[in-house]
């Protein structure tokens, strides 16, 4: 039996178990979604294209499944530029379909072409463009394939419109075994060998360390690592993009690392004898001073990407391969560690440095305990746009589940925080999803509150409200001599109106009081909602490295 083109991709996508995709239509993709009028699918209609792939890329995150966004030719696929470089960097797993003008008109500068797949190439994990629709079976099972496996990554599709139309035999895949990676991965000679040192130097270790990062979460090796930390009886500290893959309520759980991450955590590091990372790529955020990052100590390395190991910072002993599988006979070969001393030490820190009381006004880290305490232990998700209010969720939730936390790492994609919300709360309709964003990053996505209201999502959106572009007023405050270029918002945006024109409620908050007020409705409510926080301009993120410094050396802020 011949079918269209589009229908080929329909019938992929239900092959692959995908049942939700988010997008927007457009000319040159029209004959797809003719297709999915149908209804076999669900499609999310966002409000701009950078949405579609922000909320595919937190569905994904959340899921742990292949988000899937579908954009028309030219300037559709261009506005999904930024949520595939985002997704790349972050090593989300999406595969991204764009329409194409006619391959007849390919070349010619026809209405709406752009050479996507050109544009992408550099940000994409791999990308196609379709010239024969019998080709588009082989080719959407291998996208789903290549993101899926090894390091995880944006796939782009760009199919022209012809091709969509077009009438091709379609054979179903029958064994579904097919579409999955052949490669096995099995431990080497050397990679035994380098197990055996990696054991003989932890065994050895006097003040031992663990890095969790976001490979931790995309290999899905939570149990596993908290098994081999518990075994070394070692602190564990984590990046940005790990959080919650250790919960944060284990007694071994320091906090966050880096450049705003918990003292205690960061001199623990800095302290350390032997650092274990797992899944982290040692960005800069991450190590400071990267020269000095290794200094005084030995340094093992796990990563399912062998481009990674030795990028940032020189590795004694490199571990390449199946995150799960290293790290189960890494426990398998040790034996229990008890670094008694080192705990005398962090404890003393962890007093030292225990959070002051937060006083009676109004703060973004008092609100974020308040959110905190009043989630913990509960089916919640937490996912933010990027900037201070960032950086204080980090400090200040408790991510306790991994795929609980979802935020913008390697990109620092401002406007991602809302439609990756409506995207986890999609995948996961059991739990309730918190939305944390700032005045800023609102202003770029905040429209995407009409698709929350159009889908009936419970979604509760906090906007931390300084008047400012928070971070980036920080640091002209910092290290500009306080001349604030283009970081003041002095015209107040009513943004209780603003939800109230997509028929959301919104509520301001100005004291502790309304807040806690404001938030126990938000939750009891199976509507969407809205809070803003109203905080004084001047509130800063503390602890702060100094730039090009070592983990120990702070800003006296």
């Amino acid at each position: 039996m011949k079918i269209s083109g589009a229908q080929g991709i329909i019938d992929c996508l239900l092959e692959q178990g995908v049942d939700t995709v988010f997008g927007y239509p457009g000319g040159r993709i029209l004959p797809l979604y003719d297709a999915i009028y149908e209804g076999k699918i669900r499609h999310i209609l966002t409000v701009h294209e950078q949405g579609a792939i922000h909320a595919a890329d937190g569905y994904a995150r959340a899921s742990g499944k292949v988000g899937v966004c579908i954009a028309t030719s030219g300037p559709g696929a261009t506005n999904l530029v930024t949520g595939l470089a985002n997704a790349y960097l972050d090593s989300v797993p999406l595969v991204v379909i764009t329409g194409q003008v006619s391959t007849d008109l390919i070349g010619a500068d026809a209405f709406q072409e752009v050479d996507i797949t050109g544009i992408t190439m550099p940000i994409t994990k791999h990308n196609f463009l379709v010239k024969d629709a019998a080709t588009l079976p082989e080719i959407m099972r291998f996208a789903f394939r290549i993101a899926s496996s090894g390091r995880p990554g944006p796939v782009l599709i760009d199919i022209p419109s012809d091709i969509q139309t077009n009438l091709f035999t379609f054979n179903k895949e029958e064994d579904q075994e097919k579409n999955k990676p052949k490669f096995q991965w099995e431990l080497s000679e050397l990679g035994s060998s380098l197990i055996d040192k990696a054991v003989a130097v932890l065994e050895s270790a006097k003040q031992p360390v663990m890095i969790v990062g976001g490979g931790v979460v995309s290999s899905g090796a939570y149990e596993q690592v908290v098994a081999l930390a518990e075994k070394m009886n070692a602190p564990v500290v984590s990046t940005l993009m790990g959080l919650g893959s250790f919960s944060s309520e284990h007694p071994l759980f320091l906090g966050l690392t880096g450049m705003h991450g918990h003292k205690r955590a960061n001199l623990a590091v800095h302290g350390a004898d032997v650092v274990i990372a797992i899944g982290s790529r040692f960005n800069d955020r991450v190590t400071g001073n990267k020269f000095k990052y290794a200094e005084g100590k030995t340094l093992i390395h796990i990563d399912v990407d062998p481009a990674e190991l030795d990028k940032n910072v020189s590795t004694h002993i490199p571990l390449a391969g199946d995150v799960k599988q290293l790290v189960t006979t890494l426990h398998e070969r040790m034996k229990p560690l008890n670094p008694c001393l080192w705990w005398n030490v962090i404890q003393e820190w962890k007093q030292e440095f225990a959070a002051k009381p937060d006083g009676n006004d109004l703060s973004a880290t008092w609100m974020l305990k308040q959110v905190a305490e009043r989630t913990k232990g509960k089916p919640f998700i937490f996912a933010t746009d990027v900037g201070q209010h960032q950086m204080w969720a980090a400090q200040n939730l408790h991510i306790e589940t991994p795929r609980s936390w979802i935020t913008s790492g390697g990109l620092g994609t401002m406007g991602f925080g809302l439609p990756a919300a409506i995207g986890a709360q999609v995948a996961m309709p059991t739990k309730r999803v918190i939305a944390i964003v700032g005045d800023g990053g609102i202003k770029m996505t905040g429209c995407e509150l009409f698709t929350a209201a159009s889908q009936g999502l419970p979604l509760i959106t906090i906007i931390v409200d300084n008047s400012s572009l928070g971070m980036v007023r920080q640091l002209q405050q910092l290290f500009y001599k306080q001349r604030y270029s283009e970081s003041l918002l002095p015209v107040p945006m009513d943004f209780v109106c603003f939800a109230k024109a997509f028929g959301i409620e919104g509520t301001l908050t100005t004291t502790q009081e309304e807040f806690l007020a404001a938030f126990s409705a938000a939750v009891e409510s199976n509507c969407p909602r809205v809070i803003i926080v109203k905080i004084p301009t001047e509130q800063i993120v503390t602890p702060m490295l100094k730039p090009n410094s070592p983990l120990d050396t702070f800003m006296d802020i």
